[in-house]
């Protein structure tokens, strides 16, 4: 019993949509219990040839015919501009500035968004040169499964989805927040209290939930449909923040300025891993890149300069608050609203917690888009069910990852409070951008078969030299309050880590279509400022990130390990050549596909 796929002349299709057991295990493994308890008996020599396999660039555009249809190819660098701003411009800036502002940085917080805002654009970059090579939707998990593996990439994935769902939730929970402030009600007020449910966990959101239905209805209909709302969102969103700020600094009071950072250093960077949040969603519009008519062109321009106009905005906006009220006033749920009510304006609030609304609605509509397009492509390898990788013949969108990832985004939403969420959020997107940005690094140096053995270990002892400096500096900074010995260690070991990387590894890979500047320079510094802010997140979020992070390496080894391993056994089968680099053994007790082997490709079934 096979999971149906037919082979004709444009890739591997699946028949309609279905629900059955083959469309979310058909692989050999799930075929029967005796198979399964097989597989597991093999887990660690399967393990070890996934942790050890690349994919190539070609495996990875080719993943696409696994879905039912191909995404159509509608967007512009200017959709994925306004796509860029909706997807960031939302509860980050309106709900978290004043919270970190009033809680945290002081009128400082400007200086968290400009840190967050470095950080965030150097990813960027790195994000940029894959998206224009790899214009898939995996967006990162296609980029970490080409140079760091599939287990690294699993793993990545993973929080990647965490990410969505967390983010969406946050977006959703504000939303109400500023709905409630639109009615002249504390948002509370527009929550169900549960008594019996624990701390922050009890105040129940329905207006949340029906805000995702909605979102999720458009994402499903058309992505050009979702650009255009998108747009026109976005656009009467613009028109507010410029009121805001216009109007802000009119009434501003520079004596709101003269106790500038409260809590010092340590606050301006603690609020800048907690405002990271704030940045959250432009990798969305990576994975957008196999729907992008132009990667090459269209992708830069939409990812860079959405980037720096976003961050722009987000400073002029701090400071327009901080200078509205003393940062001891600002109100930690809806800021601008009530700041305005504080200088008189009144009338204000409603068009600032409106402009709120739709930047939210961006939000979610761009999140819901992206994190479909990412679990979309994580199935079409099989470490997810495959059933998600089916995108619908008439809308050109993957349905079935999209009402599945906000299905949970809802089910987060309805319970969770945002300090929560966001600070959970904010380790998720910093370990990936991290990876993305060590990912890149090992692209430009590392190439099987060009890469001599001296120069690949060469550049093995430089990134973990990288790693460890940055992590011995992100750790010296949440250990130590005062002290300074640490630096003097940790950063030297970096410097000249990158120094040796730059002079002694020859670049064994140019960018094809557009690089990154500075290499490795600027990869370098993304991973040393992501890794340095998740020092500044609080242990709770840690442990939660840990307690994810476990759950998905169970899942992998006793699913998703064995389904990709034998759809990548069969793929090569099927092609006659091996899609992946980097094999290692398979092991004795290992079978591997032979051409003679009787099985089609048709069941997805290993050879007996």
């Amino acid at each position: 019993m096979g999971v149906g796929i037919e082979e004709e002349s444009t890739g591997i299709r699946h028949r309609g949509c279905s629900c059955t057991k083959d469309d979310f295990l058909p692989e050999e493994s799930f075929k029967s219990w005796s198979n399964y308890g097989r597989a597991l008996k093999k887990t660690p020599s399967r393990l070890m040839n996934r942790v050890l396999t690349r994919s190539l660039d070609s495996a990875e555009l080719e993943v696409k015919t696994r879905s039912n249809n191909e995404m159509k190819r509608t967007l512009t660098w200017w959709d994925l501009m306004w796509f860029g701003m909706g997807a960031v411009i939302g509860a980050g800036i309106f709900v978290l500035t004043g919270l970190e502002a009033n809680q945290v940085a002081g009128p400082a917080v400007v200086l968290s968004y400009v840190v967050s805002g470095i950080s965030a654009l150097l990813s960027v970059f790195c994000y940029t040169e894959f998206a224009v090579e790899i214009p898939v939707a995996g967006g990162s998990f296609a980029y970490l499964r080409v140079e760091l593996g599939e287990f690294v990439a699993f793993i990545a994935a993973g929080n990647i989805l965490l990410e969505y769902v967390i983010g969406g939730a946050a977006v959703a929970r504000s939303w109400t927040s500023y709905f409630a402030t639109l009615c002249n009600h504390s948002p509370d007020q527009f929550r169900i209290h549960a008594h019996h449910l624990q701390e922050g966990y009890n105040y129940l959101d329905p207006i949340a939930i029906g805000v995702i239905i909605i979102i999720t209805f458009i994402a499903v209909k058309s992505t050009k449909a979702s650009s255009r709302i998108n747009y026109i969102a976005s656009i009467f969103h613009m028109i507010v923040i410029l009121f805001i700020i216009v109007a802000g600094l009119a009434n501003a009071n520079t004596k709101n300025y003269a106790d500038f950072a409260p809590k010092g250093t340590r606050g301006i960077f603690k609020a800048s891993a907690v405002l990271f949040f704030a940045y959250v969603g432009f990798d969305a519009v990576s994975t957008m890149a196999e729907e992008t008519k132009n990667p090459g062109r269209d992708i830069p321009i939409g990812l860079v300069g959405s980037m720096i106009i976003t961050t722009t905005i987000y400073c002029l906006m701090a400071v327009t608050l901080c200078l509205m009220q003393p940062y001891q006033d600002i109100n930690p749920d809806a800021p601008f609203s009530v700041a305005f009510s504080a200088i008189g304006w009144d009338w204000a609030k409603y068009l600032v917690a409106l402009g709120a609304l739709k930047g939210m609605t961006s939000v979610l509509l761009v999140g819901a888009v992206g994190q479909a397009r990412y679990l979309t492509h994580i199935a079409r390898t099989h470490m997810m069910p495959p059933w998600f990788a089916q995108v619908d013949a008439k809308t050109g969108t993957p349905a079935n990852a999209t009402i599945t990832m906000m299905a949970a985004t809802a089910v987060i939403a309805f319970f969770t409070k945002l300090d929560i969420l966001s600070n959970l959020l904010s380790i998720s997107t910093l370990f990936i951008f991290m990876l993305v940005a060590l990912a890149l690094l090992v692209r430009r140096y590392y190439v099987s078969g060009v890469t001599t053995r001296s120069d690949r270990n060469k550049l093995i002892i430089f990134l973990i030299l990288i790693l460890a400096s940055s992590i011995g500096t992100a750790a010296y900074w949440g250990l130590s309050e005062d002290g300074w010995i640490g630096y003097c260690v940790t950063g030297p070991i970096w410097l000249l880590s990158t120094v040796g990387l730059r002079f002694f590894v020859p670049q064994a890979r140019e960018a094809k279509v557009w690089g990154v500047p500075l290499v490795p320079w600027l990869p370098s510094i993304s991973i040393a400022i992501n890794i340095f802010l998740l020092g500044s997140i609080d242990k709770d979020s840690f442990i939660r990130f840990g307690a994810w992070t476990v759950a998905l390496l169970v899942y992998y080894l006793f699913f998703g390990l064995h389904a990709s391993y034998d759809t990548s056994k069969v793929l090569e089968l099927k092609s006659g050549s091996k899609l992946e680099t980097g094999k290692a053994g398979y092991g004795e007790s290992e079978e591997e596909p032979t051409e003679s082997s009787p099985k089609s490709m048709n069941s997805l079934s290993l050879p007996d």
